[in-house]
């Protein structure tokens, strides 16, 4: 099975990077290169060639390389879902982000129709220890990655609970003031919790049967006020409590991820730091094997710093998984050595820092 793939990737004025230009044969791609140079910004790039605001969750403006700060620009060849395509994404000074595919103007959900990323980044490492909103925003990527339309919904719901919230703050009594907001809610909320429960279940099914040498886990969502059938008609119910609070308190946007490390029977939370990165790069994989069985094709992966957090055993084991899979995965090390298991299975490139023009040989 041969994989999504970026095939020709050009970098000007963004983040570290005055112009990069990279050619990318299919193969995974062990990026190299001291700290500094620019390896997480190539990540970032590709990764904002999906919907979304890429792995750093960058604001557009906060891109452009500095100091000059005269916007940025990202272009790349795509073999995407059905063809192969040109995409283009970039900012100009502070003007909002600009997404073009094959000449022509576009959504960033459009992107999620041609091509699926995942990543799996340091920041995330403390995702199970740190605060739910971490959590439901690795959940909504994934299940993006399985219903390109998630992002809408979830674009609808927030816009339409802003909206609730400034009635509630000002304190609004009258309910025809809520009615048509409470009713945009609920139906973004229904497909929501839709989307977010098959993406359980692909996640669910990927890893049952799998031979993997990284951990199973058990995945649930926890409502903080338990399940609630009919949200319109709590959310009517509820307005004074919610106005009491100046917000909307009970929603998909207080939904929570819980994981249990299977084998143990033991919660994400109370498992050793090794034991949380591996279940990271299980449902990172779960996701990728999903995309694999629904698409026919692979999802480009991006891994950065993953392999430095791994024994030597378990680091071949992911390179094993990725190549069987098929994947382009864009992985980053300080060390060309961490990727010697890989061999001629992977490209390898050396990213080297030169007066602030990243220079990338092979």
């Amino acid at each position: 099975m041969s994989g999504l793939a970026i095939t020709q990737l050009s970098l000007s004025h963004f983040r570290s990077h005055r112009l990069t230009r990279l050619v990318f044969d299919g193969r995974p791609a062990a990026i190299h290169g001291p700290n500094g140079a620019g390896k997480t910004n190539i990540l970032e790039a590709v990764s904002l060639l999906s919907p979304g605001r890429g792995i750093r969750r960058a604001a557009a403006d906060e891109l452009a390389r500095k100091p000059e700060a005269i916007g940025w620009k990202i272009a790349a060849q795509i073999d995407g879902l059905a063809a192969a395509h040109e995409v283009e994404t970039f900012a100009e000074g502070s003007e909002a982000r600009v997404v073009r595919i094959d000449g022509k103007a576009a959504t960033q959900v459009m992107l999620g129709r041609i091509c699926r990323v995942l990543w799996l980044v340091p920041a995330m490492d403390r995702l199970w220890i740190e605060a739910a909103e971490g959590r439901r925003r690795f959940l909504d990527r994934m299940t993006l990655s399985f219903a390109p339309d998630h992002a809408e919904a979830t674009l609808a719901y927030e816009k339409a609970m802003r909206d609730r919230n400034r009635l509630l703050k000002d304190q609004v009594t009258d309910p025809h003031w809520y009615t048509a907001i409470e009713a945009q809610m609920a139906d973004a909320a229904d497909l929501i919790t839709a989307n977010r429960t098959l993406a359980l279940s692909r996640l669910a099914q990927a890893q049952k049967g799998a031979e993997t040498a990284f951990p199973r886990a058990d995945l649930s969502l926890i409502h903080p006020e338990g399940e609630i059938d009919d949200l319109l008609a709590h959310w009517g119910h509820n307005r004074r409590r919610d106005m009491a609070a100046g917000r909307t308190l009970v929603g998909p946007h207080r939904v929570d991820l819980s994981a249990i490390f299977q084998a143990k029977g033991v919660a994400a939370d109370q498992c050793s730091t090794g034991e949380q990165k591996a279940l990271l790069i299980s449902l990172v994989l779960a996701n990728a094997r999903a995309l694999a069985a629904d698409l026919g094709r692979a999802p480009i992966l991006l891994l950065d710093e993953v392999a430095a957090h791994l024994d030597e055993n378990r680091r071949a084991a992911l390179y094993d998984e990725i190549c069987a899979l098929g994947a382009q995965a864009l992985m980053t090390g300080t060390e060309p050595g961490l990727f010697d298991s890989l061999g001629q299975r992977a490209q390898s490139l050396a990213v080297a820092e030169d007066g602030g023009l990243s220079k990338v040989s092979e």
